[in-house]
């Protein structure tokens, strides 16, 4: 009797999928356990996290151009939200394209595909329900058949001998947060609720960000929330949220304090870079033509 290892999905299977997030089908997940967090388990993620860093020729090569896989990265990240994915398939997808790419050291004929590929692997881990296949074709416009996803998805399984359940900064989260709560005052499920939220958005900046690959993942989550916690402007609790978060990543403080400025840096130059910005550079160089501005509507040559 024949044994496959392989997942593929039935057919109607990615409709009937569709169909249940159409009916808005609530998604039943676990409460989070007390028993599996703290120090032991951190340790344990300290232990397994350099395992799962790309290679120094990849980093190496990456930073010489970043830009083909920042572009990879964000298509990801709008392919995750436009599907209502979990925070933890993002950060998990680009572990899993890193590593690949570490791997081959070459971009297959449709990047695309590759990166749909890390998506759908990273949400089957993920989340109960993954995306189909069929709608991360849809979100590439078609470029690959759903097929060619499968093909690819078994190619990247099989370069990665199948240890795709890799360390991401998503992990640390969880287990970091609790350092808030014992030495915060006041509504500290408010705050707390507010720190994971900045922190899982500044984590996915930074995995789009070419500049911190090869970063420790707990390295960077202790980076967003320190930097998550200044920003909230929250008094009292930046210097021992600070030191208790340098003793959980095990990072001296100091190499914690750069690379929340690291962060804070890059936030700034997106935030920089905006609509806004575009606007007001268009209104300075409206203000520099006016001059040559013809007054008579006769000289225009429309």
């Amino acid at each position: 009797m024949s044994v496959s290892l392989w997942c593929e999905e039935e057919e109607g299977q990615s409709q009937a999928q569709e169909q249940d997030s159409a009916r808005g089908e609530a998604m039943l997940r676990a409460r989070w356990d007390p028993s599996v967090s703290g120090q032991r388990v951190v340790q344990r993620l300290l232990q397994l996290e350099e395992r799962y860093l790309p290679s120094p020729l990849y980093i190496a090569l990456v930073q010489r151009e970043p830009q083909r896989r920042e572009e990879l990265a964000k298509w990801a990240l709008e392919v995750c939200c436009d599907c209502s994915l979990d925070e933890a398939v993002f950060p998990l997808c680009v572990s899993l394209l890193d590593r690949y790419l570490s791997a081959t050291l070459s971009l297959p004929v449709s990047p695309y595909c590759l990166a749909a590929a890390c998506v759908l692997i990273a949400s089957k881990l993920t989340e109960s329900h993954n995306v189909s296949a069929d709608a991360l074709c849809a979100a590439a416009e078609h470029s690959f058949p759903p097929s060619s996803l499968r093909e690819m998805e078994r190619v990247v399984l099989g370069t990665l001998r199948w240890d795709t359940a890799a360390v991401t900064p998503q992990d640390f989260i969880p287990h970091f947060l609790p350092a808030f709560e014992r030495r915060t005052e006041g509504d500290t499920g408010a705050l707390v609720s507010t720190l994971r939220r900045h922190g899982d958005t500044l984590v996915a900046m930074c995995v789009c960000e070419s500049r911190f690959l090869g970063a420790p993942p707990s390295l960077l989550a202790a980076a967003a929330l320190d930097c998550a916690l200044r920003g909230l402007g929250h008094r009292g609790a930046e210097r021992p949220a600070h030191s208790t978060l340098a003793r959980l990543c095990q990072a001296d403080e100091v190499v914690l304090q750069c690379y929340s400025e690291l962060i804070d840096a890059a936030l700034t130059q997106r935030l920089g870079s905006g609509p806004q910005s575009n606007r007001e550079e268009k209104e300075g160089d409206m203000e520099d033509e006016r001059a040559g501005t013809p007054t008579d509507m006769r000289e225009i040559d429309f």
